[in-house]
């Protein structure tokens, strides 16, 4: 058995430790979703519209993640709602990112790996970035989503008779908690995985202007920041989706007479 094997084996196992029930679940859908993603590389391979492709199993992977990773269903629909609207808005910012700064393709430090290998891949690498871009933004858009619809719905349920402005103001305070933490994860991600790269670029005594057009690392950057943007957008619009269905419950039960159990928004 290998490493991989073997590091897969340990985190299935503490995933059931951990999560129980709801572990096993997550597990799956990580393993569904691996197979997505082999799925698109084929399909793409075949010809088929590489954005179109991407679109349609964006939304796929953002299910599999999503109603995977929770039971309730008031939680997860507006996660996903969130996500697909977070996703659709952040794929065309890719394409223009990309259109502008053509990340596209290999960089002169890839000349010795592509040495004696054609490049004839018989797809755009305008596309292949694009994609790239947009499947690496996926986890940290359903992870900010489903976090604050949860912890938003928590205080609903703690607290059935908050006002609109209360809600807001709890959104703001918990916005604000996850933006720090998700932002510094996709940062330091980043970082880690490009720190060899950073080391050859000072070794190799890079000045600045070369430093910040290597196309290695501003791929990793570009990324980077749309990871961070669809954080902040997937905080926005999940609060606003929040305290509308929280106004929209409010409302239709006091055209009842009906005031406390305003909110359990388990639907």
């Amino acid at each position: 058995m290998n490493a991989i094997g073997l590091l897969i084996i340990i985190l299935f196992i503490l995933m059931v430790f951990v999560g129980g029930v709801q572990g096993m679940k997550a597990f799956v859908g990580l393993v569904l979703n691996f197979i997505v993603i082999f799925i698109l590389m084929i399909l793409i391979n075949w010809q088929f519209n590489a954005y179109i492709v991407t679109a349609l199993m964006s939304v796929i992977i953002l299910a599999l993640a999503i109603y995977l990773g929770a039971e309730n269903q008031f939680v997860t629909n507006t996660a996903f709602k969130t996500s697909l609207i977070v996703v659709s808005i952040l794929m065309v910012v890719a394409i223009l990112v990309q259109h502008l700064g053509q990340f596209q393709g290999f960089a002169t430090e890839n000349s010795e790996e592509l040495e004696g290998l054609s490049l004839n891949v018989g797809l755009p690498f305008t596309k292949v970035a694009v994609i790239v871009m947009v499947i690496s933004i996926l986890g940290a858009v359903a992870e900010a989503a489903m976090a604050i619809v949860a912890d938003l719905n928590e205080v609903i349920e703690r607290t059935p008779n908050l006002s609109k402005k209360s809600l807001y103001a709890h959104a703001h305070i918990i916005g604000g908690q996850i933006l720090g933490t998700a932002i510094n994860t996709l940062f330091f991600g980043v970082l880690g995985a490009n720190l060899p790269l950073l080391i050859w670029f000072i070794r190799l005594r890079y000045s600045i202007a070369m430093f910040f057009n290597a196309k290695l690392l501003m791929m990793e950057v570009v990324t980077m920041l749309l990871g961070m943007l669809g954080i902040l957008m997937s905080i926005w619009v999940a609060s606003r989706l929040v305290v509308h269905e929280y106004v929209k419950i409010q409302s239709k039960n006091m055209r009842k007479g009906e005031w406390s159990p305003l909110l359990r928004l388990h639907y």
